[in-house]
């Protein structure tokens, strides 16, 4: 394409219209089908019957003259800017072009003008820039007769500028660049006369004169057999001179053309372009540069970004920007490891195709595979070189092609780790992941245009959050965009969060499909790994560490062990510290896909084997931080599924802290396929860790579903249940209306089914509601129910519960007598039954008690002791109150210093914990210490 060019009709392939380099819409198959047929008969009148015929073929519609003049309309207006246009002359239809604008008719220019050119090399230059503008089957969506003649035709002047392209090759010389295409195209077209003269040509000047006549006897022989006729006379004059040995065969030594060479001479060029749009990594460029710098074989891996992630991208960038550093050449081959054709490049083929490239003449290379890797090794052992390795599947592919000595640097790209070139020949590795935020938008403005991308500005941040950073979907959604000029940013941000994976599909080019390419990945795989990989997609939550995974896949543990390590090898999955394995969002969305054409009832029995192991492990944990708690029953799991063993208080902490987002996704899970039992159930297991670590907001959430499902389970308790605990996390909320109407339904329940324990604990939560509401007496009626219920239950621990709910009510009513009595008891009980959360919540309850009697140093010590027991049960919600507490006793003792500390500290807690309202008051309390003040006495209830 020349400079000065804006506007190209693209006809010698899949028809496109380009502007600035930039494919336009002209609209649906039909409108193309009818702008092909104008193209082609550029500035000449196409009359209307043959416009219908050309298009239709023998059977129009009977509306295809209104149809032609609606689709003559759109393109009209499609191609306003580019200054394209389409007018009526007589009875039929021009479109009127400027030269070069339709690539068929520059195709025929450059052929006219490269047969006229008296230059060897400027006819070859020509005949190649034509040859260039081919791109696919021209006028591909037409199959009318008129179109199929086109077809044909074109496609014996292809093949006629292919061999005159060869011919002024072979006179400037290029004969060994030519010896491979040449025999493949011979094997190819046996009875070919010019093609057969060409590698005779080729084979003398490259000292292979016996291999010519050979050729020649050959051709004879088949065209003697096959069609009963000698070779003509050009091909006869051809091989009496190669006989004589006519010295006028051999061209002269002028530039490039030159009879035979030695491989010091050769210096091979053989990346391809330095991709367009390459943007970011800027880290992994200078880890490349420092690996050059050391000396030595580098290798690019996509471990966690699988295929589409920019390896060949990363790999051919950093390539350009250092070929001074490689003066004596760059040699290049696709390793085909990953594509669509599934078949791997023999490391032999590549060896000898780099022997050609060097220049090594045919008679000196060995017919041994073996040898001539030992020759290719010695040719550039000594040369400062850049060897590129792409798309590599093995390291058995790899180890052939690593040069010899320790000039050369060599860059492989592939999806697995090839641990053997690290482990035996020292390779480097550099793992290459999706692109960083910042990366992504400077892509999209690279594709788009900074002014597009400045213009919508939030969809663009919306595109770059549903391709996650992955540099094919990027790419992708790039080029969906940019063929649509006039659509908005928003509305192809739109498409891509309704559709997902089917906006990255690509019906025809898989090399252009996100899916696709994902697929030659699992090529490699056993079915044991694909399958796994599948089912990973369905696993709840962002990760996965052994032991889910151990039952999702129904393995052994050492099986699925293996799958896991073949996974991440694979670059389809990345392990994470803890052992714990993560798929990027849209490998994730392909695996799920895979997943769906398993069996249902497989899927789904792996499905419920990895939620029975979060709910089971879940529920044990949640025995051991809380056991004072009313038990449930569930349902056992699978013989094969086994809890994940939780010594301690702490073990369990820990494991609920790792995997709350893979309970809450399972739970999610279970709601949107109706398995009521497991919602239930998880909401119930997990609401001891969220009062703990107060995740008010995950709490209502889970409560919410849970109802749900209690309405479809049996047993009037599990609804009292339901709504005792959603009215609970609504009071958290500051939602107490709504809270308090929950709780009075958990409360008439419990009273209609007679049960006492539901009612003795719907009336300690409406306790807590009214108490956060501000009406004191309210909540002290409610406490003391509470309290003579759980009495004449004999739960002590509960007892002590209600308690000392009846004296903390007491104490904000100003009670502080009653409030102390009633504490104390609390706390007797408390420590007989061992129960250190209720002992903590006593205390604070009698440090406040303390405070606002006037007892503030004693206040600090209980204070202190609760804080202990809160920070060794990991109480994090309720560490806040306590600090919040003791920062109003500091301040009236005039210790301002370590009232700033331990609210500064519950004002963190508060921020982290998303408890805006808190964490308001409790700065301005610290304001307040700023000034010199003296804070409103207030407390965390």
């Amino acid at each position: 394409m020349e400079a000065d060019r804006r506007v190209v009709v693209g006809m010698l392939g899949e028809l496109e219209l380009w502007l600035d380099d930039r494919p336009q819409p002209v609209g649906h198959a039909r409108q193309r089908s009818v702008l092909a047929v104008l193209a082609v008969e550029a500035n000449r009148v196409v009359p209307l019957d043959s416009l219908i015929d050309r298009v239709w073929g023998d059977r129009p519609p009977s509306t295809a003259r209104s149809a032609l003049r609606v689709y003559l309309s759109h393109l009209r207006r499609a191609l306003a800017p580019t200054g394209i246009t389409i007018t009526r002359k007589g009875s039929g239809y021009t479109l009127a072009a400027e030269a070069d604008t339709v690539d068929l008719h520059r195709f025929h220019r450059l052929l006219a003008v490269s047969r006229a050119a008296h230059e060897p090399r400027q006819a070859l230059s020509l005949v190649e820039d034509a040859l260039a503008l081919w791109r696919g089957e021209p006028l591909a969506e037409l199959d009318t007769d008129w179109a199929q003649a086109v077809r044909e035709r074109l496609r014996r002047e292809r093949a006629a500028a292919e061999a005159d392209r060869i011919d002024w090759a072979l006179a400037c010389g290029r004969h060994l660049r030519l010896l491979p295409e040449l025999t493949a195209r011979a094997e190819a077209e046996p009875l070919d006369e010019r093609v057969a003269g060409q590698l005779m040509l080729a084979l003398y000047r490259a000292g292979r004169q016996a291999d010519a006549l050979a050729h020649y006897q050959h051709v004879r022989q088949r065209l003697v057999e096959d069609l009963g006729t000698d070779p003509g006379p050009e091909l006869q004059r051809l091989h009496q001179r190669i006989l004589t040995a006519d010295p006028a065969l051999t061209p002269t030594q002028t530039g490039t053309m030159v009879t035979a060479r030695s491989p010091s001479s050769v210096v091979p060029r053989q990346l391809p372009a330095p991709p367009r749009w390459f943007t970011g990594r800027t880290d992994h460029l200078a880890a490349l540069d420092a690996a050059l710098d050391q000396r030595g074989t580098v290798v690019i891996s996509a471990i966690g970004g699988a295929g589409g992630i920019g390896k060949t991208w990363l790999a051919l960038a950093w390539a350009h920007r250092h070929l001074d550093r490689f003066p004596d050449g760059q040699l290049f081959v696709d390793l085909r490891g990953f594509s669509p054709e599934g078949t791997l490049t023999d490391p032999a083929v590549a060896v000898r195709g780099f022997l050609d490239a060097l220049g090594v003449l045919p008679d000196r290379i060995p017919v041994d595979s073996e040898a001539q890797a030992a020759l290719y090794r010695s040719v550039v052992s000594e040369r400062r070189m850049l060897i590129v390795l792409d798309n590599a599947a093995t390291a058995e592919q790899v180890v052939p092609l690593l040069p010899g000595g320790t000039e050369c640097t060599v860059l492989i790209t592939g999806r697995h780790r090839l641990a053997s070139l690290i482990d035996r020949h020292g390779a480097r590795h550099l793992t290459l992941g999706v692109l960083a935020l910042d990366e992504a938008r400077a892509l999209l403005a690279v594709r788009l245009g900074a002014d597009r991308v400045a213009g919508e500005p939030d969809a663009v941040d919306e595109l770059v959050e549903l391709c996650a950073g992955y540099p094919l979907a990027l790419s992708i959604t790039a080029r969906n965009a940019s063929s649509r000029l006039g659509v908005p940013l928003a509305e192809v941000a739109a498409e891509l969060r309704e559709l997902g994976l089917e906006m990255l599909d690509h019906d025809t080019d898989a090399a252009a499909s996100l899916p696709a390419v994902l697929s030659w990945s699992l090529r490699h795989l056993t079915d044991e790994q694909r399958t796994a990989f599948a089912l990973l997609g369905i696993a709840p939550g962002p990760d996965i560490g052994l032991p889910a995974a151990t039952s999702l896949t129904g393995l052994s543990e050492r099986n699925t062990r293996g799958v896991l390590r073949a996974l991440n090898n694979a670059s389809l999955i990345d392990r994470h510290p803890g052992s714990r394995y993560a798929m990027h969002d849209l490998v994730r969305a392909y695996a799920t896909t895979r997943a769906h054409d398993l069996p249902e009832a497989f899927r789904e029995a792996a499905w419920q084997r990895v939620a029975d192991f979060y709910l089971h492990t879940a529920h044990a944990a949640d025995r051991l931080l809380d056991p004072h708690r009313d038990p449930i029953r569930l349902i056992p799991p699978d013989p094969d599924i086994h809890a994940q063993q939780l010594p301690d208080y702490s073990a369990a902490l820990a494991w609920l802290d790792a995997h709350h987002p893979h309970l809450l996704a399972t739970q999610y899970t279970a709601a949107a396929h109706d398995r009521h039992q497991v919602v239930w159930n998880l909401a119930w297991t997990l609401y001891t860790f969220h009062r703990l670590r107060g995740n008010p907001h995950d709490q209502l959430a889970v409560w919410q579903a849970a109802i749900d499902a209690a309405n479809h389970l049996p047993g009037p308790a599990t609804r009292a249940l339901a709504r005792r605990l959603l009215g609970r996390a609504l009071t958290e909320l500051g939602r107490y209306e709504q809270a308090i109407e929950h709780l009075h339904q958990a409360l008439s329940l419990a009273e209609h089914h007679y049960d006492l324990n539901q009612r003795a604990q719907s009336h300690h939560a409406l306790a807590r509601a009214w108490g956060h509401r501000g009406n004191h007496p309210r909540a002290m009626e409610h406490a003391h129910h509470a309290l003579n219920l759980y009495r004449t239950l004999a739960q002590p621990a509960k007892e002590a519960m209600a308690l000392n709910a009846a004296g903390w009510y007491a104490a904000r009513a100003g009670d502080y007598d009653t409030a102390r009595d009633h504490c104390q008891a609390a706390l007797t009980l408390l420590r007989r039954q061992h129960d250190l959360g209720g002992e903590a919540a006593t205390l604070d309850s009698l440090g406040y008690i303390d405070h606002h009697t006037g007892h503030h140093n004693e206040a600090i010590g209980l204070y202190q002791q609760a804080l202990t027991l809160r920070r060794a049960l990991g109480q994090t919600y309720l560490i806040a109150n306590t600090l919040d507490n003791l920062g109003h006793t500091h301040t009236a003792l005039g210790q301002h210093d370590l009232a700033q500390e331990v609210w500064r500290e519950a004002l963190e807690l508060c921020r982290e914990q998303g408890r805006g309202a808190d964490a308001e008051r409790v700065q301005r309390q610290l304001d307040a210490l700023d000034l010199e003040g003296d804070p409103a006495t207030e407390c965390a209830t």
